[in-house]
């Protein structure tokens, strides 16, 4: 019974920090030490930030893995994936939301204009994360090279194909440093495979499903299951893969839908990975308003599984598995590799809007916004949809 009463008031916190979960992965970080380690002391501070790192090199979305695997740490599975269900309701439910009525809009041969503003704007969000990625993870002239190579190959080929090549190869690239890593002591790991199993079964089972059957459905999960067995280095990561696959090579969306997505998201609190429930909806469209919300929730449930799945798998070995030399050394090329994605997805984003002043304005308005105060994302989203909205009909 005490247990049940704890597990219910550690899914009251989860739901807490979700819906007040601004700022992206860092500001998720702060929420979790001030609410699970200081005021509930869950875990000790020095545990948190080893999870943090482990999930920072693991693909899936950071913040999601990390308070699914402190659930995982306090109650076992069953507690971890109702963690993961609390954490991205709220923003599930806002993204899919948003879809709906996009996907309404347009039934409707409504204007979106009022969106005008915060197009530009989300090119910026990404330009900054861009940034931003660059400057933390750059720490040498190989993966500085690595991570203009990506960013050109992803800009140029524009297949989603290309991506899990470049992040495998990078990791291979920088692999063969491992002799500069210090060495640690370890043991023999004993390894648990049965979650990587399961990823892989539902992996293949998915796979064969969408080929055979051509069922939509069936391939937006695989799609994005694919996705998210691939994305290193947080949501930022997932825009390229999601921009390339979904409006440029299967014209599910348009880049005006894509870009007005992004920027929603931005006003979200939880997960960028959310960003796949909007697509999921708009993929869907053709299937009435119950379709758009299958849509959604298959592709949410295929874009977060897999990250779920590999936080379950390595959690029980990373003690051991942080310490072989060749793991620590590939990291750097994928983190590199990931980006030069991020870059190329600042371009791409870019290429479909009209380069007039207005546009340049908000991009680079946006940037130095985000560069050099802490306004909040959601208020500068809002802005801008407030100054479409006066705009077209005022």
């Amino acid at each position: 019974m005490v247990k049940r009463i704890r597990y219910f008031i550690f899914l009251r916190d989860v739901f807490i920090i979700a819906v007040g979960a601004f700022g992206g992965p860092t500001a998720h970080l702060a929420m979790l030490i001030k609410k699970m380690v200081k005021e509930r002391a869950y875990l000790t501070e020095e545990e948190l930030m080893e999870l943090n790192a482990l999930c920072q090199i693991l693909p899936g979305p950071t913040s999601t893995q990390t308070i699914t695997a402190i659930g995982f740490k306090i109650g076992g599975p069953i507690l971890a994936y109702l963690t993961l269900m609390v954490w991205l309701i709220p923003a599930f439910c806002i993204m899919t939301t948003v879809g709906v009525l996009m996907s309404h809009f347009d039934e409707k041969d409504k204007s979106v204009e009022f969106t005008k503003f915060i197009q530009p704007m989300a090119v910026g969000f990404v330009a900054y994360a861009a940034y931003v990625i660059s400057t933390k993870i750059v720490k040498s002239y190989e993966a500085g090279a690595i991570m203009m190579i990506s960013a050109v190959l992803s800009f140029m080929l524009k297949s989603p194909y290309v991506f899990p090549i470049l992040l495998l190869g990078s990791g291979a690239l920088t692999a063969v440093k491992f002799n500069e890593q210090p060495v640690e002591p370890h043991k023999k790991m004993k390894v648990e495979w049965s979650n990587f199993i399961l990823w892989a079964v539902v992996f293949l089972v998915i796979a064969a499903l969408g080929h055979f059957t051509k069922l939509l459905p069936i391939r937006i999960l695989e799609n994005f299951y694919r996705n998210g067995s691939l994305i290193f280095g947080g949501g930022q990561v997932l825009i390229p893969l999601l921009y390339t696959e979904f409006v440029e090579f299967k014209h599910y969306l348009t880049s005006e839908e894509f870009l007005t997505g992004y920027a929603a998201v931005q006003a979200v609190p939880g997960p960028v990975f959310s960003f796949a429930s909007y697509i999921g909806a708009l993929s869907m469209r053709e299937y009435g308003v119950m379709g758009e919300i299958l849509g959604s929730v298959l592709a949410t449930i295929g874009v977060f599984l897999p990250g779920t799945f590999f936080i379950f798998f390595v959690i029980k070995f990373w003690e051991q598995l942080k310490k072989f030399r060749i793991v620590r050394a590939s990291i750097e090329g994928i983190n590199a590799a990931s980006s030069g994605m991020v870059i190329a997805a600042a371009f791409l984003l870019f290429q479909p809007l009209e380069p007039d002043f207005i546009n340049m304005a908000m991009i680079i308005g946006t940037f130095l916004i985000l560069m050099f105060t802490k306004i909040p994302p959601p208020f500068i989203i809002l802005t801008g949809l407030i100054a479409g909205f006066v705009l077209i009909y005022f």
